[in-house]
């Protein structure tokens, strides 16, 4: 990129992030998740950093915050509330080490080996805390760091927030008096202004508590808890803040730095989180001093994979020098200090470039359009593919080839483009179309009648053929472990197998002279192998990969068949079924129907699963849960947002082993929907139809 073309794209990220930054701190209204914001900051500042020249003062890299809200009186800060500069990896945290060496040589500053106080970075609004004579008097938001909103009236109404603060006995006390006030004669901070700051955030179960009773009474949800704490600290009814139930931790006490008989008592940030405690506001229990990098990275890497158990959003770990003395010496830089990062989690969004489009051929024969991406770091992983799905999914987002979009991948989820970004297109982007022919065996592809797909026409497809067997042997299918894709296709290619059938016929022999095998790697996979001989009917059924079954349609079809003992007795009830009888089964339309029909009367088949019974597959009897509870038996459920006490296959199970049945989407006839935390668009059309909604805590007792 030449400097003309850099300076195109810094003006356009500088427009796209002022007008989303706008929107969230003017207007209240979240058009982009912070994740987002982040990864175009980083992309911008890169650029400025590449091209100082064209760095100018009014660049999103160079401000803190947004500015004031109109409607709240205007507050400035007796100190400027500070930004942090973000760290995203390990590098990143020793560069800032080795920055701060440096910059203490070069200035005459001696350092001791540096400890390190790590905090957990909540996702909430940092509100600044003003005390007279021990009295608050005065709660203000952040703003612009200069000058913030006085939310006072809002902010009194949260029940961690201490109206008046008394000095505790111990240690780190600073007056004999035991409370402020009692005395102003003696020493102490009773007659100063005393500052604390921190974050208000909401809990994850108020949230989930709340948006019940808001969608009981036809009230607009809460979308996350940052939206919700930001969104309700700017309220103008303090009562409607009151019942959002806000919590206040404490992450600074400025006036430490400021006063005197403060500094002489309290050393280190680690003291002065205890001293806060005393004083009786609310800390994160879980802070935790580090004397070194490796046991910060250590600290991170656990809550980043552990985060998910506690009742409140954090997205990084604020690390900050221990020794307070330091803060002073090291000083600020533009918009931050030297002596502490957030370091950040792996962001689950992050914005980046489609560089080409290709079609992937699934077992259906269906073509599957998947983007090339410039790679970019999202979730903890490196990103460089991601599914585009169908061309409806093209059209709806209005995606070309070139564009900035937006992408999304959450824990092990497969990554996703969630948006385009179309006002930093430069008019060198191409349209999407869909080929005309199989990009593996060059056959006619065509559109299905009535669906969204394209699909080849060649039944013998050789991708087709390795898609089926990958089915197969998945997780929730045959579930054969050592199986995985480069290893079927080797055996494909060198005419181990043809089909699936043909993996319980092979033996140590074919496999010891093959790439990658070695005598333990083929007795492991030949004893993988004979392990899964013996499976569930529904499992089989959904392993044959029919086309429209899934987990629940293959395992309400075996609940009808009833007690199957082989494969040919598989065969024979299916067989004796007419398209009207499998129509009338609950929950199979004419195409899911059409398609077991089709399946069990082409001779192909019928062949395939002969082969299958002859290579040694059992089929085990569906066991029939014993049911325990009439609420749930019968019931269709439906699970939308993230659960605290279990997992989503957890939840799964534990319905179907009661007698409910799980269902994708909701509907009239859906009975209940339960709600985690952050609910989707699940969440307003049960709403809207008038669904039974269910908290997490209300769906644990129902399956008690």
């Amino acid at each position: 990129m030449n400097k003309i073309e850099a300076q195109n794209r810094i003006l356009k990220l500088r427009q796209e992030i002022d007008k989303h930054r706008y929107n969230y701190h003017v207007l209240d209204q979240e058009t982009m998740s912070e994740a987002v914001l982040d990864s175009l900051k980083i992309e911008l500042f890169r650029l400025e950093q590449e091209y100082p020249d064209l760095v100018t003062p009014d660049s999103p890299t160079q401000r803190v915050g947004g500015a004031p809200l109109d409607k709240f009186v205007k507050v400035e800060h007796s100190q400027r509330m500070l930004s942090l500069f973000d760290a995203f990896s390990e590098q990143d945290m020793r560069d800032w080490e080795t920055r701060v060496f440096n910059y203490a040589t070069a200035n005459g500053i001696a350092l001791p080996a540096l400890e390190y106080y790590c905090e957990l970075k909540l996702d909430g609004l940092a509100i600044n805390l003003k005390y007279e004579n021990g009295l608050l008097v005065q709660a203000s938001t952040r703003g612009d760091g200069k000058i913030g909103e006085d939310v006072t009236q809002n902010v009194k109404t949260i029940e961690t927030v201490p109206l008046s603060i008394k000095w505790i006995p111990g240690p780190l006390r600073l007056s004999e008096a035991s409370q402020v006030g009692n005395d102003k004669n003696k020493t102490g901070m009773t007659n100063s202004v005393f500052e604390v700051r921190g974050e208000a955030i909401m809990k994850k179960t108020t949230l989930i508590n709340l948006n019940k009773k808001y969608a009981k009474s036809g009230k607009s949800l809460l979308a996350n808890t940052r939206n919700a704490a930001a969104g309700s600290i700017r309220q103008l009814d303090s009562l409607v803040m009151a019942e959002r139930k806000l919590e206040f931790y404490e992450y600074d006490l400025p006036s430490i730095l400021t006063a005197p008989e403060l500094k002489a008592k309290i050393k280190t940030r680690m003291e002065a989180d205890k001293l806060a405690g005393d004083l009786g506001f609310k800390i994160i229990k879980h802070n935790r001093l580090c004397k070194n990098l490796e046991q910060v990275f250590e600290f991170h890497r656990y809550w980043e994979k552990n985060r998910d158990k506690l009742d409140f959003n954090i997205d990084g770990v604020v690390v900050k020098i221990n020794n307070l003395d330091l803060w002073e010496k090291l000083g600020i830089i533009g918009k931050a200090p030297r002596y502490a990062m957030a370091y950040k989690f792996a962001a689950e969004q992050a914005t980046t470039n489609i560089l080409d489009v290709i079609w992937q051929v699934g077992r259906t024969g269906t073509l599957t359009p998947t983007a090339v991406l410039k790679a970019v770091n999202v979730g903890g992983a490196t990103i460089s593919r991601a599914t585009l799905h169908n061309m409806d999914e093209i059209m709806r987002l209005g995606i070309k080839i070139g564009d900035t979009i937006i992408i999304e991948r959450a824990g092990d989820v497969i990554p996703k483009v969630v948006d385009v970004l179309p006002n930093l297109r430069t008019g060198a982007e191409k349209n999407i179309s869909v080929p005309k022919v199989c990009p593996i065996c060059d056959s006619p592809v065509r559109q299905v009648e009535g669906e969204v797909a394209y699909r080849c026409t060649n039944k013998k497809c050789y991708a087709v053929s390795l898609r089926g067997l990958e089915h197969f042997v998945s997780k929730t299918a045959f579930d054969i472990d050592g199986l995985g894709p480069k290893i079927i296709e080797q055996l494909f290619n060198v005419g181990l197998i043809k089909d699936a059938a043909d993996l319980f016929a092979l033996q140590k022999i074919d496999l010891e002279n093959l790439e990658r095998f070695a005598e333990k790697s083929a007795d492991n996979l030949i004893a993988s192998i004979a392990a899964r001989h013996e499976i569930a009917v529904p499992r089989f059924i959904y392993a044959l990969g029919i086309r429209h079954i899934g987990e629940e349609s293959a395992l309400a079809l075996a609940k009808v068949l009833g007690k199957i003992n082989s494969i040919d007795e598989l065969v024979e009830k299916i067989s004796a079924m007419t398209l009207a009888d499998l129509e009338t089964m609950e929950d199979f339309g004419p195409i899911v129907a059409g398609s077991i029909y089709d399946y069990f009367h082409d001779e192909h088949n019928l062949h395939f699963l002969e082969k299958l019974k002859n290579n040694g597959v059992v089929l085990k009897p569906l066991k029939v849960a014993v049911q325990k509870n009439d609420k749930v038996n019968g019931k269709s459920f439906v699970l939308t947002g993230s659960l605290l006490s279990l997992t989503r296959d957890e939840a799964k199970a534990k319905i179907r082993e009661l007698g409910g049945k799980m269902v994708e989407s909701v509907s009239k006839k859906t009975d209940y929907v339960v709600v985690g935390d952050e609910p989707g668009s699940k969440y307003d059309k049960a709403k809207q139809l008038g669904v039974n909604i269910l908290s997490e805590g209300e769906f644990l007792k129902l399956i008690k």
